[in-house]
């Protein structure tokens, strides 16, 4: 069954590769290179990508590939140490799922052969060659055929057993050449290094599964010992109870374990009940923060459009009432007459009474700052009140708790340092500096000393300006 949602690209080289003639396959499957290099390693999708590949036999193809002759492919070897590459990395990290036991069965150890028996023709080109440039070629794709190998063993730690028993491994660890012996050693040096790991990984896991298995045995030993007790306990209660009274006392202690079964029902039921409605109680927490936010604004609002709204003036007069008033207005002005005023003492008047008003408005809005200032103060020394009044004492202070006895306030801070300093010298003076003194006699502390910086309590006000 192919899987759905597959990467167009892979689904491109497989239409080319099932269409195309058998030498231009090598080829063609050589574009697989690209599209896992520019995949993250690790990521979902390079996973998905490797699922495409095999479920579209792309990995079959180089398999069959890596098996033919090696005159026959174009590129050469050029071409087959790319398509090792290829193979083994595709073959790591993949979930083949329904077709898995061929895969770890069949295809796995057919592709560790074929990498041996590479390395293996390999080694036979390089002790024939003849120029220098040449064996350092074929030595180049030596290094990269066990490389491949050895990233594939990596991944599939069980197919070091089929390598080492390989005979092809055996011929190539019998090599004269120094160059082609090394890379051989370090290979067989890295494999014994996975196995080795392996074992280390087998052996933590067999004491881990142990531990379990002692802690299980441990908590079943205990649960046996307290119901054995348990059991001793009753008995030696039952033989004091008389005979008459057997009958009432297991009907108190069936009571009594009917108590305590609701109660612990009772209790998980709550719990239950209180982390379903935890994010329900949350967002109304939330809704009820937000609505005091927005009616303490609209009424800060409020309050200010009725600060200014004498300037509007009284549209609430109708035509009538206001000729009443302008004609009550000349009525006084004609009983009153006042004394001439030139303009140019109008206009002083004017600019007096409006600086005068400007004034006010002014030192009104510096109040209302003020008193702002003061409630936040006050709400401020509050809290710091209420927090110093709930915390435990510092010698049962634990976790994050110490920060309830820290102060914003510079002055509470520098007042908690100076009496810290008076203190720690009336601790640390001899006792004949303290005869004759008071115990509410207070010590005056020099600032030089104030300014040192102490672990005291409120340590929240002492950083510098």
């Amino acid at each position: 069954m192919k899987p759905t949602g597959t990467d167009p690209r892979i689904l491109s080289i497989a239409a080319e590769v099932a269409k195309s003639p058998e030498q231009n396959v090598p080829v063609i499957l050589l574009k697989l290179k690209e599209i896992i290099n520019i995949t993250p390693l690790g990521s979902s999708e390079l996973k998905k990508i490797k699922q495409d590949i095999y479920c579209y036999d792309l990995i079959q193809y180089c398999l069959l590939v890596l098996s033919q002759d090696c005159s026959r492919i174009q590129g050469g070897w050029t071409t087959i140490s790319q398509l090792t590459q290829i193979l083994s990395h595709c073959c790591v990290g993949l979930e083949p799922g329904e077709d898995a036991e061929e895969f770890y069965n069949e295809l796995l150890p057919s592709a560790a052969e074929n990498f041996l028996f590479l390395g293996r023709q390999l080694q036979t080109c390089f002790i024939n060659a003849a120029k220098a440039e040449e064996k350092d070629e074929l030595l180049h794709f030596f290094q990269i055929v066990t490389d491949s190998l050895f990233w594939l063993l990596g991944g599939h730690v069980e197919l070091i057993q089929n390598v080492l028993q390989s005979d092809h491994f055996l011929h190539l660890l019998q090599a004269d050449n120094v160059q082609i012996g090394s890379a051989v050693m370090m290979m067989l040096q890295n494999i014994l290094q996975i196995n080795r790991s392996k074992r280390i990984k087998m052996l933590l896991e067999i004491n881990r599964q142990k531990e379990e298995e002692d802690l299980k045995l441990r908590l079943q030993l205990q649960r046996q010992r307290a119901m054995r007790l348990s059991r001793e306990l009753r008995l030696s209660m039952l033989e004091i109870v008389h005979p008459g009274q057997v009958e009432k006392h297991y009907r108190e202690m069936e009571e009594k374990s009917a108590l305590i079964i609701q109660k612990h029902w009772r209790g998980y039921r709550e719990r239950k009940n209180f982390h379903q409605q935890r994010q329900s109680l949350t967002e109304y927490k939330a809704a009820v923060t937000l609505q005091r936010a927005a009616l303490k604004f609209l009424a800060k609002c409020h309050k200010k459009k009725k600060l200014f709204a004498s300037w509007r003036g009284l549209q609430e007069l109708t035509d009538a009432r206001r000729v009443e008033l302008k004609q009550q207005v000349d009525d006084y002005v004609r009983r009153h007459l006042g004394s001439p005023m030139s303009d140019v003492v109008s206009r002083e008047l004017h600019a007096q009474a409006q600086e005068r008003l400007q004034h006010y408005f002014m030192g009104r809005a510096v109040e209302e700052r003020a008193q702002q200032h003061r409630e936040a103060l006050m709400a401020q020394i509050s809290t710091n009140v209420e927090q110093l009044m709930k915390a435990p004492s510092l010698k049962e202070a634990e976790g994050k708790e110490p920060e309830l006895f820290l102060s914003r306030s510079r002055p509470v801070a520098a007042k908690a340092k100076q009496a810290h300093l008076t203190t720690l010298k009336h601790i640390q003076a001899p006792w004949w500096k303290k005869l004759g003194e008071e115990s509410g006699d207070e010590i005056d502390v020099p600032k030089d000393e104030l300014s040192v910086e102490l672990e005291t309590l409120f340590i929240g006000g002492t950083k510098p300006p």
